[in-house]
């Protein structure tokens, strides 16, 4: 038995307690609860263990306020010799809790090798066994070469603006040369990187009448029926028929996908404590957002003409048709070469820790490799961790202690290899 693989075993109850102290901070994503909280929990514990850390707020950026600041921590450990910088980065928030749960969403139970609660899985976890086989590491190799670092970001369940895009602007990663982002994508699967996407508003316009007699208005909503029809009718299928040689998962997103995230015409809903009736109106506006994922082989710009070009040939058949449509959010795909050394000393990692290969697969919705690629500009970057990417968001979410004591070796040993230029050893 190896003496990383001791290290992390000896671990074992150390890497519960720590996921479980993360989940029951309820970092809720919106608004952006209790991000400092969790900073301040895992410098107290870095710094403690010999590591320094920085506290970096996104001023200015999107949902940043006095009220819900974004707050990001970096961890760094450098004895002062010459090497690499290896980064793992892990966002500390998450996704609101939502219905059906049977166990406390923030209780952090542990039931039969399990450990359950909001951001399980996505991603404190995988958080939690990258801090862990960090520390093993040092613990066996103190005066390692080169540095290790640990950022906990802000806000990837909405972008990664407040957190690694935040960071990456401002140069944080221009000396990183590998970054292992902790997503739960199976502990024997490397995640390449992501589809892209494209989310835009489409108003369609009318005139307000009396509801008793519309012919004297113009229903917005019938314009964007009509919209919505020529979707159904010529898009979806259309999208449908393409395919990439990504290897995404699951199989249905190996297909261009479009989804409409909300549609809001007419008038405003005033909430469940009025008890009136409505207005007899018609809607003079009619509002959709839509969400479109992209393949790497296709273009953003004729992604987007596509849609003009269907909004057009509405505004051909209907002579009373106008519409606005405006850009909210776009991502270029993203992959990593499988021959990237990150790549190459984790598949090797993999096959010695669960004596399987490794596969390789792409996320069918973004994360954010795509700020490290973007905007930092560093290709040789994965997203690998424990957990069933099935799990993330849903009720009664969960991570497995197992999982997360082999993701933590498979870690532990790429830093072995990437620092000390030592092959994995088998066990």
């Amino acid at each position: 038995m190896d003496s990383l693989r001791l290290e992390i075993e000896n671990r074992r109850d150390d890497l519960i307690r720590l996921t479980q102290d993360l989940i029951r901070i309820p970092t809720l994503n919106p608004p952006g609860r209790h991000y400092r909280e969790i900073c301040d929990y895992l410098a107290a514990r870095l710094t403690a263990g010999g590591w320094t850390c920085e506290m970096i707020r996104a001023h200015g950026a999107p949902g940043d306020s006095e009220e819900f600041p974004r707050w990001n921590l970096i961890a760094r450990h450098d004895p002062g010799r010459p090497g690499e910088c290896v980064h793992f980065n892990g966002h500390h928030d998450v996704v609101e809790v939502g219905h059906g749960w049977r166990r406390d969403p923030f209780g952090a139970e542990l039931d039969q090798g399990r450990i359950y609660g909001r951001g399980a899985c996505d991603m404190k976890g995988g958080l939690a066994a990258a801090i862990v086989a960090a520390e093993a590491f040092v613990a066996r190799h103190p005066d390692h070469p080169g540095r290790i670092e640990i950022s906990a970001t802000a806000d990837e369940e909405s972008g990664g603006f407040g957190g690694v895009a935040f960071l990456a602007e401002r140069g944080a990663f221009a000396h990183v040369g590998h970054v292992i982002i902790p997503e739960p994508l199976h502990k024997d699967r490397i995640c390449l990187g992501h589809r892209g996407v494209w989310w835009a508003e489409i108003e369609t316009h009318g005139r307000i009448a009396h509801g008793s007699m519309p012919f004297l208005g113009d229903s917005a909503i019938r314009h964007m029926g009509a919209v919505l029809d020529e979707m159904e009718r010529r898009l979806f299928p259309l999208l449908r028929t393409r395919r990439t040689d990504m290897p995404v998962i699951p199989e249905g997103a190996k297909s261009s996908t479009l989804n409409i995230n909300s549609i809001h015409g007419g008038e405003p809903d005033l909430g469940p404590g009025f008890t009136g009736l409505p207005a007899p109106c018609v809607a003079d506006r009619c509002r959709i957002v839509i969400d479109r994922r992209f393949l790497i082989e296709e273009d953003l710009a004729e992604v987007k003409r596509e849609v003009t070009a269907l909004l057009e040939k509405v505004r051909a058949e209907r002579p009373t048709f106008t519409y606005e449509i405006r850009d909210l959010f776009e991502v270029i795909p993203s992959m990593t070469e499988r021959g990237a050394p990150v790549v190459r000393s984790t598949a090797a990692a993999i096959e010695r820790v669960l004596g399987r290969e490794a596969g390789y697969v792409v996320s069918p919705g973004t994360y954010d490799q795509k700020h490290i690629d973007r905007i930092g500009k560093l290709k040789n970057c994965i997203a690998y961790g424990p957990g069933v990417l099935d799990l993330a968001h849903q009720p009664d979410e969960w991570i497995g202690v197992q999982d997360m004591l082999d993701s933590a070796r498979v870690m532990a040993l790429v830093l072995d290899d990437l620092l000390n230029g030592a092959p994995p050893p088998r066990g």
